[in-house]
Parts: C-alpha cells; sequence; structure tokens
C-alpha cells in the first residue's frame, strides 16, 4: 500500500509539473496581439473541428491557444464547429455551414452578429454588469442569466433552452425564459410562444456542445488541481490547460454546476485542511459514469473520466 501511494505521489508530480509548464504559456493572436501569459481574452479561439475559417484563413487544432477572433472577424465553417470564449464562463459554440461577426470583445461584454446557419450560447456563469448580445435578422437579445441561448439564422429563431434573455427589435420587445422562443420573420411585434425543449435537446450543434461542456468541467478539475499545487492564480478567468489542448474556465471561487449540469471548481474550493491552517484545494473521486450530486470533501486524484454532474446532496456512485 505504501509503495503505491509513492508511485501514486510521483505521478501526481509529474502531471501538476508538466500543467504548470502549460500554464506559464503566452498566447498570440493572429494579428499579433499577445495576451496575457496563462490567459485568454474573450475571442479566443478554443476548439476547432472540422472545416472552419476566421476572415477566410483556415482555423485548425493548431489554431487553439493561438488565435483571437478581433472585432469585425468573421468566423465561417462548412463541415465543422468552432468553440470561441466570450466573458468568463461563457462559451459561444458555432454549428456547420454557419457564419458568426464578432462586432465587439472585451471581459465587460461581447456583441455577435450571427450572419448565417446556428449558434448556442453557453453561459455557466455570468459577471454583474457584463454585456452579453446577439444580433440576429436585426433583433438584439441581451443575455441576462447563465443558461442555454439558440439562435438560427435559416428560421430567423432565438430560443432559451434555459436561463433569461430579452429580445428587441423595431417593432418592440419581449422576454423570453426557459423553453419560449421567438420567430423574427414576422413584421409585426415581437411574439413569444413555447416550444418543446426535448426535440431541441437531439439538434447536433446541442449534443455536441453538450460533450464541450463535459470536456471543459474535465479541463476545470485538471487546471484547479494544478494551480492549487503550484501557483499561477490570476483570479477567475480562462487557463491553459494543456492536457486539454485548451483554456479551462476558473470561478473567482466555490464551485458552480453549468447549464448542462457539469461542475466547474473555483480556485481554493474550499475544504479544511492541517487543523484550521487554511483552506486548501480538494477533488472529488471521479467515477467511470461521472459525479453526480454536491461534491464532497474528499481528498482524491485526478482521473480523466466523466467530471461531476448534477447538482445537491452529497455525492455518490
Amino acid at each position: 500500500m505504501k509503495g503505491q501511494w509513492r508511485i501514486g505521489g510521483r505521478l501526481m508530480a509529474i502531471l501538476v509539473a508538466t500543467a504548470l509548464a502549460g500554464f506559464a504559456r503566452t498566447s498570440v493572436s493572429a494579428n499579433g496581439n499577445t495576451q496575457q501569459p496563462g490567459m485568454a481574452s474573450p475571442g479566443a479561439v478554443n476548439y476547432v473541428e472540422g472545416q472552419a475559417t476566421l476572415d477566410g484563413e483556415p482555423l485548425t487544432a493548431q489554431s487553439v491557444g493561438s488565435t483571437v477572433a478581433r472585432p469585425n472577424q468573421v468566423i465561417g465553417t462548412t463541415n465543422g464547429y468552432v468553440e470561441v470564449l466570450l466573458t468568463p464562463g461563457s462559451f459561444l459554440r458555432i454549428g456547420h455551414n454557419s457564419e458568426v461577426r464578432l462586432a465587439s470583445a472585451s471581459l465587460g461584454g461581447v456583441t455577435l452578429q450571427v450572419n448565417q446557419g446556428s449558434v448556442l450560447v453557453e453561459v455557466a456563469d455570468l459577471v454583474e454588469g457584463s454585456r452579453l448580445t446577439v444580433d440576429l435578422s436585426g433583433a438584439i437579445t441581451a443575455i441576462q442569466k447563465k443558461g442555454l441561448y439558440s439562435f438560427d439564422a435559416t428560421q430567423h429563431s432565438v430560443r432559451v433552452l434555459d436561463g433569461k434573455a430579452v429580445v428587441r427589435n423595431t417593432a418592440g420587445e419581449t422576454t423570453l425564459k426557459k423553453g419560449n422562443e421567438v420567430l423574427l420573420a414576422s413584421d409585426g411585434p415581437l411574439k413569444k410562444r413555447n416550444f418543446e425543449t426535448k426535440p431541441a435537446q437531439q439538434e447536433p450543434l446541442y449534443v455536441w456542445s453538450k460533450v464541450r461542456s463535459q470536456q471543459e468541467s474535465l479541463a476545470n478539475m485538471n487546471a484547479a488541481n494544478s494551480i492549487a499545487a503550484g501557483g499561477g492564480w490570476y483570479g477567475p478567468g480562462w487557463y491553459w490547460d494543456p492536457y486539454w489542448s485548451g483554456y479551462a474556465f476558473l470561478p473567482g471561487s466555490g464551485f458552480l454546476y453549468s447549464p448542462f449540469g457539469w461542475g466547474f471548481y473555483g480556485y481554493g474550493y474550499p475544504g479544511i485542511w492541517g487543523g484550521g491552517l487554511g483552506y486548501r484545494y480538494y477533488a472529488p473521486r471521479y467515477y467511470s459514469q461521472g459525479f453526480h450530486g454536491h461534491p464532497g470533501h474528499v481528498a482524491g486524484s485526478i482521473h480523466q473520466g466523466s467530471g461531476f454532474h448534477g447538482g445537491g446532496g452529497r455525492g455518490h456512485r
């Protein structure tokens, strides 16, 4: 048993050392702007699958960690998907045969214009006072709460799968909550209506986004463990994780659940350690089917399985 602990300790030390080397990385955008070491800015390309471009130039897996979409640049896909980081804790996921223009991007807020196809915005965390707006067919949608928001330029539709948003155009405005949608093709006043969420959850972009959310949860766990062990904390935001070859989101403190139900730990999630010597990050044990419920204060090592999922109550198998 002691031998196993020694081997496990050496393995963890190697993993942490490698991770910290990755966190020291500095990202350089396509136009030469350098980001803060270990951090990403809104507009950073975080995942590319299939065929995609930025202002006509190809995006590939190698673009992740080195390419940032700047204001007025256009991200397009043919047979592919792209994930882009927005304000800390929010993700833009672009579906097949789609085109999105990044109208503005800063830590204070992001505005997108959907020109073609479909996108899904996942908001796991929304800093009070920050702004997330989407321009579709001349209507402006202001996202007001964490949740899942779908925009389709072909159907001219805005859907709220979870959360709350206000949609405005020249004819007026309407507030959408979970299960509400509005169709923008009509010249008349905006009229919200209900839609069936279960069929929407079978759509390819939703399924792909759910998988990406799960992977982001695992990257979060790895990043939080590594930073807690070796430092490199700059505050809440996006941190480079070499194991997942992308940026992980770390909230400021505590933990939260994404709209898909996957967990995100903040730096220094409290677990009492050393008889009152302070707080130390404690990782829940991973099980092959994921972690359901409120994570317990259980010291454990990282297992790149399914992440933890659900909310409320003690964790269980």
